[in-house]
């Protein structure tokens, strides 16, 4: 029998890698050359050019590993649930989804309005935007496609052009899975996965914010992430394979991290492929066997577990701190490398204090509601 999505135990080896994806995007926000780069640090010399891009410019590749991650375990849980794809509950699915992920972005949407009325930097609409634009396309799930028509939004904002991908997805994809017949979605599936890298190249790379945020090559991500999810529920590795594809996986993963100039020379510029299929293969090994918690990534883990709480909230502390280190050292950059371990210490606490704030505005209602009906109780007896 089959636990269901609330009584299955996190599994540490998915939250490490979600704990790795989140670290590398903080990481990247703060390494980008305008901020807080680590090459031109007094650590710089100490450390080989290729371990400090590995540090410092893989948040993007992050996101994608978000995207695979993400719909894996949607559709995990959508499978533990109801059994059967076919078998969705619209009402059910789309309501967890809002519970999930309307009350801390309506909360950060908030704060970041206010900012921007102030005008503080990195705050503030550009040019060819309005706080108004800002907020409906961050609410209608088009802020990539927003951010395409006018321009680079201020860094706070510019996060939420992931999350709009995966929620457009996520209201077509339950509606797809009960239209269509089982193997017209699997095809369907499998044809927007292997199209990651053709679709990226329709994009003109004139338009850079496009290039990088359209829909459809996230979408791919998710698919990949989908597709595991399937072929999981349908053959669990032994113990020997799982720890074999966990293996593989991770080579692929490192390989494209570290080594992406290589793979994009050598292997057929096939850098999110390897990504989609390294995540894809550690996703279902660590599903078939969780690895067991080792006090040493504890915290790696903690981080995966508040990875929507971080990316939600993390550029708070990285402007932040790069305006505290500016007021204090100028344009020196020597002593940059002394600022990411404190950026990322703060970013924890603030994330841990979101995930219960916006847990008790989801509780909050229900709690009221229950109060009431105890109220009228006695008044429906009577």
């Amino acid at each position: 029998m089959h636990a269901s999505p609330t009584d299955r135990p996190r599994n540490f080896g998915i939250d490490c890698l979600r704990g790795l994806a989140i670290l590398l995007v903080i990481v990247h926000h703060l390494a980008l050359p305008f901020r807080l780069p680590l090459a031109p640090s007094l650590l710089g010399p100490w450390l080989p050019k290729r371990v400090i891009d590995f540090i410092s410019f893989n948040g993007y590749e992050a996101v994608f590993v978000f995207f695979v991650i993400s719909g894996f375990l949607i559709t995990t849980r959508l499978l533990e649930r109801d059994r059967d794809l076919r078998r969705i509950n619209l009402r059910r699915f789309y309501s967890a989804r809002a519970r999930r992920i309307l009350p801390l972005l309506c909360l950060v949407l908030a704060w970041l309005s206010l900012l921007a009325l102030l005008g503080v930097p990195d705050f503030a609409p550009g040019p060819h935007q309005t706080l108004a634009g800002l907020l409906g396309a961050a609410l209608t799930f088009t802020f990539n496609w927003y951010e395409g028509r006018t321009g680079w939004a201020p860094a706070a904002w510019d996060i939420l052009w992931s999350l709009s991908i995966e929620e457009v997805f996520y209201v077509g994809f339950p509606l797809l899975c009960l239209a269509l017949p089982r193997r017209l979605l699997v095809a369907g599936l499998v044809v927007l996965a292997l199209s990651l890298m053709p679709l990226r190249s329709l994009v003109p790379i004139s338009n850079e914010v496009w290039w990088e945020k359209a829909y459809l090559p996230g979408m791919s991500a998710i698919a990949w992430g989908v597709l595991t999810a399937m072929a999981a529920r349908r053959w669990a590795p032994r113990q020997t394979d799982a720890r074999a594809m966990a293996l593989f996986g991770g080579f692929c993963l490192l390989l494209v991290l570290g080594w992406s100039d290589l793979v994009h020379r050598h292997l057929f510029k096939s850098g999110m492929y390897g990504l989609c299929l390294g995540t894809s293969l550690m996703l279902w090994a660590f599903l078939a066997h969780p690895p067991a918690a080792r006090p040493m990534l504890r915290w790696l883990a903690h981080m995966g577990r508040l990875s929507y709480e971080l990316y939600l909230s993390h550029m708070w502390i990285v402007l932040a701190a790069v305006a505290l280190y500016r007021a204090q050292f100028g344009a020196s950059q020597a002593w940059t490398f002394g600022v990411y371990l404190p950026v990322l210490l703060l970013c924890i606490p603030l994330a841990m204090g979101l995930e219960r704030l916006t847990a008790l505005t989801v509780a909050w209602p229900a709690r009221l509601g229950s109060r009431a009906k105890q109220a009228l109780a006695p008044a429906r007896l009577k």
